[in-house]
Order: C-alpha cells, then sequence, then structure tokens
C-alpha cells in the first residue's frame, strides 16, 4: 500500500556517490533510534545490503540504465512491513521517492499530520533540489508579490507548465490566512508548492490578469499539472482549530494526487531489479546458446557446465516469474486503491468490524445491496431517503453476487456427478471441495460457517438446484 510517493528533478552536479552518502545520513541521524542500522562501514561500494531481516538497508547498481536504486526496509512486532525506495536515474537526473507499507485494515487511513519525509528536507538543504520552472523545491512559503502576479496569473491560467501542484493561499480584508502556511509548506516540501499572498491587494491585481478567475478573500485553490485532475478551491471560512482541519485535509489531496501518477516501473523498486534479473537471464541464456554448440565437439566435457546452467535458468526464471506476478498484483492492487483514495474526501462512514473479507469489496457490496433493499422503504425527499440514495451514488462498486448466483445455478442445474470440469468451475468461485464419504464438501472460502454437501450420486434430479438455491441464500 503506497502511502507516499513524489519525482523530484536534482542537479546535475549530484553524483553517486552524494546519492548515497545521503541516504546513509539520513538513517544514521535519524531521531528515532529503532531505525537506525548499526555497522553501517561503506567503502563505495553501488551494490551491498546492511542491516537484518528485520531492519535492513540495500542498494542495488543498474549499470545499463544509470540508475542506483535504494530499499530501506523495516519490520515491526506485529508483522507490519514499511519500505522507504530512493530510485536515482542519473541519465535523467530524476530521484522518485516512495513511502509504502504493507496492507492492513487501516493502510487507507492516513495519518492527519502526515508530512513527507525527511529526505527530501536532507535534500533541501543540501541545495541538490533542481528548480520546478521558476520556482524553487523549499519547506517555506512563497510570498507572492505585485511583481509575481504575473506567474501566479499564467498557473490560473494553465498557461505555466510545473511538475508538482501548486497550492495558493490568499490573504482576507484584515490579511489573516484560513491555514498555517509556513505548516502546510512544511508538510508539502517536495510534493507541493505553496505561495502566499502579500496582502489583499493581490487578489485585486489577480482579478485583472486572469478574468476574476483566481481564489480571493482568504479562499485557497490547489492546481495540479495534470489536467486529468480539477484543480481545487476551498472557500475562506472561519475555523475553530484554525484552520487545522482544513490543512489536513488540502494535504490529504495533494497526497492523494501524487500517489494517484503512474510510475514508469524503472522508477520502483520491483522494476530495477525486476530488470537487472531480466538482464541476468539474458545472459545465462547467451552463455547456455554458445554451450550447446560447444557441445558438438566436447560433449563430455561440458556437462558439469550444461547442468549449473540448467539450474540457474530455472532458477532465474523462477524469480522473474514471481516478481512479474508481484508487479501486476501490485498494479492491480494499486489501481483499486488509487480508485478507492480518490474518492475518498473525508472520514469514512463506517468502519469494519471483526469481519474479514472472502474477496475483495465484499463487505462493501453487501451493505450497498442492503441500502437499496431497503430505499423503497422510506418516502422520496425525506432525509432518510435522500442520505441513503446518496451513499449508494457515491459508492460504485461492482456487485459480483448475482453473477455468482446466476453461475451457481447453471452449474447444479439437473446436477448428476462432481465431474472434474465442474469441481474446477465450483473452485474457481471460491469453494474449497473435500471428500465425505458418499459425499462432497463444498467450504465458501475455506470458512467454515458457510458450508453445503453434494450427494455423489444424487437420488432427485432437481437436488441440484434446490442446493444451489441454500447456498444462494446463506452464501451470496
Amino acid at each position: 500500500m503506497i502511502l507516499f510517493s513524489t519525482v523530484l528533478r536534482l542537479n546535475k552536479n549530484f553524483t553517486q556517490d552524494d546519492f548515497i552518502k545521503t541516504v546513509i545520513e539520513w538513517n544514521q541521524n535519524s531521531p528515532h533510534p529503532e531505525n537506525v542500522i548499526s555497522g553501517i562501514a561503506w567503502n563505495g561500494e553501488r551494490s551491498a545490503r546492511y542491516g537484518t531481516d528485520k531492519l535492513w538497508l540495500a542498494l542495488e547498481e543498474y549499470r545499463n540504465e544509470n540508475i542506483i536504486a535504494v530499499r530501506y526496509e523495516k519490520v515491526e512486532a506485529n508483522g507490519t512491513i514499511w519500505d522507504s525506495d530512493y530510485i536515482m536515474n542519473f541519465n535523467t537526473m530524476k530521484m522518485a521517492i516512495q513511502l509504502d507499507r504493507s496492507y492492513t485494515e487501516d493502510a487507507l487511513i492516513m495519518d492527519p499530520a502526515f508530512s513527507t519525509p525527511y529526505f527530501i528536507r536532507l535534500l533541501i538543504e543540501k541545495g541538490y533540489l533542481r528548480a520546478d520552472g521558476d520556482l524553487q523545491i523549499t519547506e517555506k512559503p512563497v510570498l507572492v508579490t505585485e511583481t509575481e502576479v504575473p506567474n501566479l496569473a499564467d498557473v490560473i491560467n494553465g498557461q505555466a507548465k510545473h511538475d508538482l501542484p501548486i497550492v495558493y493561499v490568499s490573504k482576507n480584508a484584515e490579511g489573516t490566512t484560513m491555514v498555517n502556511t509556513w505548516d502546510m509548506a512544511y508538510r508539502l516540501k517536495g510534493v507541493a508548492h505553496v505561495l502566499a499572498a502579500e496582502n489583499s491587494q493581490i487578489d485585486t491585481l489577480l482579478s485583472a490578469a486572469c478574468a476574476d478567475q483566481n481564489e480571493k478573500n482568504g479562499s485557497v485553490g490547489i492546481y495540479y499539472p495534470n489536467t486529468a485532475a480539477k484543480n481545487r478551491t476551498f472557500p475562506y471560512h472561519v475555523y475553530e482549530d484554525g484552520g487545522k482541519m482544513l490543512a489536513d485535509r488540502m494535504v490529504r489531496n495533494v497526497i492523494d494526487y501524487c500517489n494517484a501518477q503512474l510510475a514508469d516501473p524503472l522508477y520502483t523498486w520491483q522494476g530495477v531489479n525486476n530488470a537487472l534479473l531480466l538482464d541476468r537471464l539474458k545472459a545465462r541464456t547467451l552463455e547456455f546458446q554458445t554451450a550447446e554448440l560447444e557441445t558438438r565437439r566436447m560433449r563430455e566435457e561440458n556437462y558439469e557446465l550444461l547442468d549449473s546452467v540448467d539450474k540457474d535458468l530455472v532458477r532465474l526464471r523462477k524469480q522473474v516469474e514471481e516478481l512479474t506476478r508481484t508487479n501486476e498484483a501490485l498494479k492491480y492492487e494499486n489501481q483499486g486503491l488509487r480508485s478507492k483514495l480518490n474518492r475518498t474526501d473525508a472520514a469514512p462512514i463506517l468502519y469494519l468490524g471483526e469481519e474479514t473479507e472472502l474477496f475483495p469489496d465484499e463487505i462493501k457490496a453487501i451493505l450497498l445491496d442492503a441500502l437499496e433493499a431497503e430505499l423503497p422503504k422510506y418516502e422520496e425527499k425525506t432525509r432518510r431517503h435522500t442520505v441513503i440514495e446518496d451513499v449508494i451514488r457515491e459508492n460504485d462498486c461492482k456487485k459480483t453476487a448475482g453473477e455468482k448466483a446466476e453461475k451457481l445455478k447453471n452449474l447444479l442445474k439437473g446436477y448428476k456427478s462432481l465431474s472434474g470440469s465442474l469441481k474446477r468451475e465450483l473452485q474457481n468461485m471460491g469453494f474449497e471441495i473435500t471428500d465425505d464419504g458418499k459425499h462432497s464438501k463444498l467450504t465458501y472460502y475455506g470458512d467454515s460457517r458457510y458450508m453445503a454437501t453434494l450427494a455423489k450420486t444424487p437420488s432427485d434430479g432437481r437436488s441440484g438446484s434446490n442446493i444451489a438455491a441454500e447456498m444462494i441464500r446463506t452464501m451470496f
């Protein structure tokens, strides 16, 4: 589960040694002693590993693309895995930074006080980051004075080109802002620029430069570089908490946008390692082909070499297949999570209980189905009808229960015996099948609470349909 992701441009004088030294400095100077890896003695290696199985830092060099990848991993006592990835491409002088956590029930709930990693602050302090167009990467708000109005107007008019989102905070007539711009700039360092109006007079100048489309009177706007993402405006309002909750919401919007951007595989730890394995596989395949030609003349002398190459090929192919499956699974998981995150604009209405989903979105689909069944019971334009209808409309979810029910009816219609093809179809639907003498037991996703029994030689031609009806009632 990706918690944070960004891509930054580095200055051309940033070297491989600078990169590795900064990563090590970030770890060794951590304010949390439990995160520090002891015994790191770097001697210029480009590929190395330090630490233990539960806490480690690894370097991998991909020379073909001039890339160095770094992963820091921490495994907590409860099994949660934290990964921090830093992928530096010295051909493009771009660095991808990702913070990932193993998927748990609360993985979608981001810490409201989240701020970007301290590693980015090190890059800023050392002057390694390249400017984003006319804006420097900084952890401080940029003051918009009269001379900066044309540049901000270009952003509002969609004419400026930047890699990172821009958060513009206007001032009201009293000269105050709705949120703390210094705190927001620090929390969004490396993922967004925070621009703050010098005074309320900037509103008048901006209005003339962008056809009155600018934020004014203390309102806040977020402008995304990707035109597929809709810019956001937050009208001015006085909050009892001083705008802290609103600031948390804005930070979450920007982080969600950054996490939703598709990353080139070579800007991920898995992608770099996959590419290295593929290159090694190609090299070993070439060795194998050369060895095959040589065996025509020296077959007996080459038996030992061929055996070694065969084993290496099997091992490498297996690793490539495993990594490929992992990458595909992560891609589809991220697509689903991005879809959920993009629809999340506030705290969740309900929290999950102790029941575990048998398959993705099962509980959500059941709740929405129950709400749809209850909706007709309430008169239109009543509060209950309006709220339930809104929740159903805003929580799109693929409903598989009807499809499964129809498929199960067709499979068990006229049931005579548990053939191999029928068994495979039932297993694909999530049923675990065990032999119980004259019967076969079907357990839904291995949960013994949801079990059905099929006679191996039924006496009634309608028994299959009856059993299907009961299974649909209790399981779907």
